[in-house]
């Protein structure tokens, strides 16, 4: 009987993530090491629009440090899944299979695909449908990444597929010639485009993505990802998200890190995006 009740009083005391998190004020989130979503800066602190965006809303209520981890982009859902942090805040895209997996906040930012190639695109790429059908052209993209899955759904074969742990060895793979076209979000081209060691590649202008039917662009929303059984933590960020919203914070955030207007999330729930609307 007394096993019974000590069983019984530690599961009735145990602490939830949200409770650890807002007493020990810390929180660790996930990242895949790649600007401007989530990175270590010179001095090994974390910097990137995402780590930002999850500290301001948390420091109001006395959530100060920002801890990371860094793992491979395909692995993070996983690694989220076996405790290793509290959340991913590496640019992840809001998809129904992923909905499955984790608990989404609602979405921060709008995002297209855009992809790299060598000065003068001297394959004439301007759109996932071209790539599928030039088979000379080699296609380099992040490993469980959204931008691989609208690629294959574009019609991209896996044979002439090649997959990236993280933005830099895609970056490397065009630069020495493995590949002819690299694809990413539309931010993170621009961010690399921005950095100065990156010679002698240039943005495909204009590219077409995944198209919606009558010829939309579709585009991508990202969040933040917490574990499934977290949707407390979930629902609490999502109150702070709503604030810096309102208060301009995340308008800041967006400019600091090279988001543009256009990269404004419009006002849709996680919820709609997970059933496919």
């Amino acid at each position: 009987m007394s096993a019974l009740v000590l069983i019984s009083t530690h599961s009735a005391t145990a602490q939830s993530t949200k409770e650890r998190i807002l007493s020990e004020k810390t929180i660790v989130i996930g990242i895949s090491n790649g600007a401007p979503w989530g990175y270590r800066d010179a001095d090994g602190e974390p910097a990137g629009f995402h780590p930002d965006l999850v500290k301001a809303a948390f420091q109001g209520l006395g959530v100060e440090t920002v801890e990371l981890v860094v793992t491979e982009f395909g692995a993070l859902i996983p690694a989220l899944g076996a405790n290793r942090f509290d959340a991913i805040a590496a640019g992840l895209y809001i998809t129904p299979e992923r909905c499955a997996l984790v608990a989404f906040s609602d979405p921060d930012l709008k995002l297209a695909d855009a992809a790299l190639v060598a000065k003068g695109n001297p394959k004439g790429i301007h759109s996932y449908v071209e790539i599928a059908a030039k088979p000379d052209v080699r296609f380099g993209v992040g490993r469980g990444s959204t931008t691989a899955r609208n690629a294959l759904a574009a019609g991209v074969p896996e044979d002439r597929t090649m997959l990236f742990p993280d933005i830099q060895s895609n970056v490397a793979a065009l630069l020495n010639g493995r590949i002819d076209v690299a694809a990413f979000s539309a931010p993170t081209v621009a961010r690399i485009l921005s950095e100065q060691n990156v010679p002698n590649v240039e943005r495909a202008l204009p590219f077409a993505g995944t198209v919606a039917e009558g010829g939309k662009q579709n585009y991508g929303y990202s969040a933040i990802a917490f574990r499934k059984g977290d949707e407390d933590l979930r629902d609490l960020y999502n109150e702070r998200l709503l604030r810096l919203k309102s208060d301009g914070t995340l308008s800041q955030l967006m400019e600091k890190h090279g988001f543009s207007e256009e990269e404004t999330a419009p006002d849709v729930k996680s919820s709609e995006l997970c059933a496919g609307r």
